[in-house]
């Protein structure tokens, strides 16, 4: 089904109110929130932060997008390939004019959507949005060009399994989704990534796909007119043609026992002991996942106990952090642990399982909830003190949610969790047959 925003064409949906006027709003900043006849949602912020302007676009398909078995991965696979440039501008031009024009440029991919970003001096914002549009557009690339990236790929791959944690996290997440999509990391299963190189026609087709602009976000935010900007928008983003396809992605069926799995890793190193239990979606409007991040601070994170315990005190972990991400669909959230013995790995998961349940059990202290709900509001807020800062932030949010009000819904969201809302919902979800366990330890 088409969105509000596709159906009504070009429209200015809304610009937000002077932090003067909305001071109950975690986000601040006036926002412009238009959408092209094309589909393409575009997001302009101006700023006070002189002369700098970062330019975010999100293309929403990450590893939870990669639904035919054999085809994991390329969405990974195009943050690489969308550098190799066009003919208009191939990848030495294409490189020559960042560089001229003093550009800072990266991307990154993760499970539900990929991002590209570039900060620049506001006076090359025309020439960066005309280079953006005509990649996003004319990406070309040679059968060479794919297996020489592939084969890169595959290389990443291997560097990225010589680190214990990253090895540790591939075989949670493929022993925790039996059909969903998020079985498989953004880097994909190894045996698809092999077997990239034969799958040049198959690239052409996830680009056709996904490459469109009912799936992409543009965040505009720095030194700029809003007026000027949209129009430049619209000059070199309005003729990009609208796709069809959507992916079905297949729903993960409950979890009906505990999973624990083990990975022997073949040279010394520390132990692991990863533990966690299925958890909600992402929601600006239901309470579960963002009680999910005030347990993980409330519980986990190094004002704890039992962060004290473990590190502090008994030295028995030398690594110790919550990993509760946001996530499209249901995901896991999980704690890690690094112990310096591997015969500590059962007493640290007995505390970490431990600690889990008495959130189930023992209601926390009010004063407690209303400590972490504060660091939460204000350690946001001081994060958004630049334009590239600003657009980041935006990016991450509009990846999963609709617009810039999505943060200020969550924040309102974060105010209303009381003590009673934490202890139902870890009842809800901190149960023996949603739990995981994974760990690593040297088989020497």
């Amino acid at each position: 089904m088409k969105s509000l925003l596709q159906l009504v064409g070009l429209i200015t949906i809304g610009i937000i109110m002077t932090a003067a006027s909305t001071n109950n709003k975690i986000f601040p900043y006036k926002y412009h929130l238009d959408a092209l006849p094309n589909g393409l949602t575009v997001v302009t912020v101006p700023t006070d932060y002189p002369n700098l302007v970062a330019l975010y676009i999100d293309v929403r398909t990450g590893s939870r997008n990669e639904v035919e078995p054999g085809k994991s991965g390329f969405a990974h696979f195009f943050e690489h390939m969308m550098f190799r440039g066009t003919e208009k501008f191939p990848n030495e031009k294409y490189q020559e004019i960042l560089k001229n024009a003093g550009a800072a440029q990266n991307a990154y991919t993760s499970d539900d959507y990929t991002c590209y970003h570039t900060t620049f001096s506001k006076e090359d914002l025309e020439t960066m949005l005309m280079l953006e549009a005509d990649r996003f557009q004319n990406l070309k690339y040679s059968v060479e060009d794919f297996r020489t990236e592939a084969k890169a790929i595959l290389g990443e791959y291997n560097k990225n399994s010589s680190d214990p944690l990253e090895k540790l996290f591939e075989k949670m997440q493929e022993e925790s989704f039996q059909k969903h999509t998020y079985k498989h990391t953004t880097m994909g299963f190894l045996r698809d990534i092999e077997d990239m190189p034969n799958q040049f026609d198959y690239s052409l087709e996830f680009f056709k796909r996904y490459y469109r602009p009912e799936y992409a976000t543009m965040i505009v935010v720095g030194d700029l007119n809003y007026e000027a900007t949209l129009g430049l928008v619209k000059k070199y983003w309005g003729e990009w043609q609208r796709g069809s396809f959507s992916a079905d992605i297949p729903a993960e069926p409950p979890q009906t026992a505990p999973i624990t799995t083990h990975v022997d890793w073949p040279a010394p190193t520390l132990p692991y002991v990863v533990v966690g239990y299925k958890g909600p979606a992402f929601s600006d409007v239901a309470k579960d996942m963002a009680t999910m991040d005030v347990i993980s601070a409330v519980a986990f994170s190094e004002s704890s106990p039992l962060y004290r315990k473990l590190v502090i005190d008994e030295q028995k972990v030398d690594q110790f952090f919550p990993y509760f991400s946001d996530h499209k669909d249901p995901y896991v959230v999980v704690v890690i642990a690094r112990a310096n013995k591997t015969e500590d790995i059962e007493p640290v998961k007995h505390d970490i399982l431990n600690t889990f349940a008495q959130m189930a059990t023992t209601p926390v202290s009010a004063e407690r909830l209303a400590a972490v709900k504060s660091n939460l509001k204000y350690s946001f807020a001081m994060r958004l003190d630049n334009s590239q800062a600003i657009a980041a932030t935006l990016a991450s949010f509009l990846a999963l949610g609709q617009t810039p009000e999505t943060i200020n819904n969550v924040y309102n969201v974060y105010d209303s969790i009381t003590v009673e809302d934490v202890q139902k919902m870890a009842q809800k979800y901190f149960v023996e047959t949603a739990r995981i366990v994974a760990t690593l330890a040297s088989a020497q």
